[in-house]
């Protein structure tokens, strides 16, 4: 009998997953103090709502659907959400991979948690003013510059031409 309880507390506790420590991670992210805080119904009048879906709730838009991949002018990729300046358009690059690629970002605007969504470790990169999710950035990028590729949701972001 006294087998058969310590058998099950067993298997109770390697049945757990940590899911607590999870939610904590999540949680931290969403009470990190950013410059601009809004609510979710703020963020959703505010926002369309695939800019939602993206900066929000860190989806991904559709390979190759971004007006902004083929945006050749000079000027300044923004944050949709608070115009923030993230990328300058000399760092854009074709990368083939159907996302506006930039080989840098500008300093201090853009920040980096660790995201394991997809079952391996990857650098999500945010806005730096309201925590706005923006993409990924991975160690593929040209060799002749940085060696980085920040691969960006163009619905994350507005392009703002120099004058």
């Amino acid at each position: 009998m006294i087998k058969n309880i310590a058998l099950i507390f067993c298997i109770i506790l390697t049945g757990c997953k940590g899911n607590s420590q999870e939610k904590k991670q999540a949680a931290n992210k969403a009470t990190e103090n950013f410059k601009v805080v809004k609510s979710k119904e703020e963020w959703k009048k505010d926002l369309t709502d695939s800019q939602y879906y993206i900066l929000r709730e860190a989806g991904t838009e559709r390979a190759f659907t971004s007006d902004l991949l083929k945006e050749k002018r000079k000027g300044t990729y923004v944050c949709a959400a608070d115009n923030t300046p993230l990328f300058k358009s000399e760092y854009k690059f074709d990368s083939g991979t159907g996302w506006p690629s930039f080989d840098r970002a500008i300093d201090g605007n853009v920040a980096y948690d660790v995201d394991y969504k997809i079952g391996y470790k990857r650098t999500e990169e945010h806005c730096a003013v309201c925590g706005g999710h923006l993409g990924h950035v991975f160690e593929d990028g040209p060799t002749e510059t940085t060696g980085k590729r920040h691969c960006i949701n163009g619905a994350a972001m507005k392009f703002i031409p120099a004058k």
